[in-house]
């Protein structure tokens, strides 16, 4: 019965985060969508992880290394926003075109 609520959990979260990721124009924004995307997938990695077989630790796991991808994208993406905005004076995704010099 838990295990329902958990998935419908992780179905919003998954939900708001690509409608959110497709529809931003700021690229912060953007970035917080796909956190939040990671969160989903990790919570249905730990819930099937133990729905299926509680003894292995498979999905722990590789939820431990998403977050670790998740901290690596959370501590480079803000420093490429930053870059971004100092070149071009502007975070909006439909402005910034990086081919052009």
């Amino acid at each position: 019965m838990m295990t329902e609520y958990v998935l419908i959990l992780s179905a919003y979260l998954f939900s708001i985060g690509i409608y959110g990721l497709t529809t931003s124009r700021n690229m912060v924004r953007a970035l917080m969508c796909l956190e939040l995307i990671l969160n989903a997938v990790n919570i249905n990695l730990v819930t099937f992880s133990d729905l299926f077989d509680s003894r292995q630790l498979k999905g722990d796991i590789f939820s431990v290394f998403v977050i670790a991808i998740a901290a690596v994208e959370a501590a480079i993406g803000p420093a490429i926003v930053s870059s971004i905005h100092r070149n071009r004076k502007s975070t909006c995704i439909n402005q910034s075109n990086l081919l052009n010099k």
